[in-house]
């Protein structure tokens, strides 16, 4: 089983620039293998994604608007968050 389904992958070769200077993938199949080199990681909510930063960086005082507007943070059209720390 695949760990980036269809959303995340169409999302990010959509939206990859929010992270990226410029195009790296145009491909599912070279987003996922992207995404895997990245060890990226799929949450299902905003507390997840305070979670993820809080074991990877001190984010205190940060607002959960200021983690949604990090480069590293998709949010994908189901609700749940993308992160990618490349």
């Amino acid at each position: 089983m695949r760990e980036y389904d269809d959303e995340c992958l169409m999302y990010f070769i959509e939206n990859q620039e929010q992270l990226l200077p410029e195009r790296m993938v145009e491909t599912p199949e070279e987003a996922e293998e992207f995404l895997e080199d990245c060890m990226a990681v799929v949450v299902k909510n905003i507390k997840e994604v305070r979670a993820y930063f809080e074991d990877e960086a001190d984010i205190t005082g940060m607002s959960n608007d200021e983690l949604l507007e990090a480069s590293e943070v998709f949010a994908l059209p189901s609700g749940r968050f993308l992160i990618v720390e490349a």
